[in-house]
C-alpha cells in the first residue's frame, strides 16, 4: 500500500513538474509572438519626437523641385507658388510655424530628407514600391497619369508612332522608371534632364520628339502659357500623388494628414483646388 501510494506521489510530482515545463515554454514563445509592434502604435509615438521638433523650431521646411508647375514652381516674380505649396502652407498655418520653401536636386531626395536637410517633399510625388520603402508616405491626395507631349506640328499621332524618336523624362523621377520598363522603351532614345520644363523647351526647339511626364504638369502647361503642345491618346501608367516624410517621423506624418483631412471636411482643400484646377481634384478622405 506504501508502496502504491509512494508511485501515486511520484506520478503526481511528474505531472505538475511538466506542466511547469509546459508554462516555462508557452512563456519563452509568447514575447517573441508579440514583441515586434508595427509602425505607429502608441509605443512608437511616446519616442517619436518629431512633431515636437517641427513645433520647437516653429517651421517646416519643404522640399521641392521648384519647376514642376502647377505643384511647386518658381513664377515671373521668382517666388515659389503653387498648389502644394497652398496646401502645405495653410497646414502651417493651422499648425501655427512657419513654411521654409527649399528647392532640391529630385535626384537625390531622399538622401536629403534623411539628412535632415528637409523634414518632407511635398511636390507632387508619385508612390512608387521604392518611395514607399524609404519614406513614411502619406495617403494619396491627388490621382495622375503618365504621358507623352509632342509639339502640334509633329508627325507622331499615337504612342506606336514615337518609336526610333527620341523621348525626354526627369532624372530620378517614377517618369523615367516608368518609360525604362515600357515596352517601347528599347524603340526610342531617351535624353533624361533634370526637370520638365527644360525638357518641354528642348522639345521646342527640336531637340528631342517628345516628352514623358505628368499629365498635370503638362495639361496645365498647355493651358495657362497656350502651348502648341499635343497629348497623345493613352497613358504608360496611372499614379497617385503623396507627401512623403521620414521614416521615423510618424507623429509629423499624422499630424499633417489630420490636418489635410480637416481642411478637406471645412472646403479649404477644395477652394485651393479650384484655385489651381477649376475644381476640387484632391482625393484625401
Amino acid at each position: 500500500m506504501k508502496t502504491s501510494i509512494l508511485k501515486r506521489m511520484i506520478a503526481g510530482f511528474s505531472a505538475a513538474a511538466m506542466l511547469m515545463a509546459g508554462a516555462g515554454c508557452g512563456s519563452n514563445n509568447t514575447p517573441a509572438q508579440t514583441t515586434a509592434a508595427p509602425a505607429g502604435t502608441t509605443a512608437q509615438a511616446a519616442s517619436d519626437d518629431s512633431l515636437q521638433k517641427i513645433l520647437d523650431a516653429k517651421k517646416l521646411v519643404l522640399g521641392l523641385d521648384a519647376s514642376f508647375p502647377p505643384m511647386g514652381f518658381t513664377d515671373e516674380a521668382n517666388e515659389i507658388v503653387g498648389f502644394d505649396i497652398d496646401v502645405a502652407q495653410e497646414v502651417c498655418n493651422r499648425l501655427g510655424i512657419e513654411l521654409v520653401k527649399q528647392p532640391i536636386n529630385w535626384d537625390t531626395k531622399e538622401e536629403d530628407l534623411n539628412l535632415g536637410k528637409i523634414d518632407c517633399i511635398w511636390n507632387g510625388m508619385s508612390i512608387n514600391p521604392a518611395r514607399a520603402e524609404a519614406m513614411n508616405l502619406s495617403e494619396p491626395y491627388m490621382k495622375n497619369e503618365m504621358i507623352f507631349v509632342v509639339p502640334g506640328n509633329s508627325e507622331a499621332k499615337s504612342i506606336d508612332d514615337l518609336k526610333g524618336k527620341t523621348v525626354g523624362v526627369q532624372t530620378g523621377s517614377t517618369a523615367q522608371e516608368i518609360l525604362e520598363a515600357a515596352d517601347i522603351y528599347s524603340s526610342i532614345t531617351v535624353t533624361p534632364l533634370e526637370d520638365n520644363i527644360t525638357l518641354l523647351n528642348q522639345m521646342e526647339l527640336g531637340f528631342s520628339d517628345a516628352v514623358f511626364l505628368d499629365s498635370v504638369v503638362a495639361n496645365y502647361i498647355i493651358t495657362e502659357n497656350n502651348k502648341d503642345y499635343v497629348v497623345l491618346p493613352g497613358n504608360l501608367e496611372a499614379e497617385e500623388y503623396a507627401i512623403g516624410f521620414r521614416k521615423n517621423d510618424q507623429t509629423l506624418r499624422d499630424k499633417v494628414q489630420e490636418t489635410l483631412s480637416a481642411m478637406k471636411a471645412d472646403g479649404k482643400l477644395g477652394e485651393i483646388s479650384t484655385k489651381w484646377f477649376g475644381s476640387d481634384v484632391t482625393t484625401v478622405k
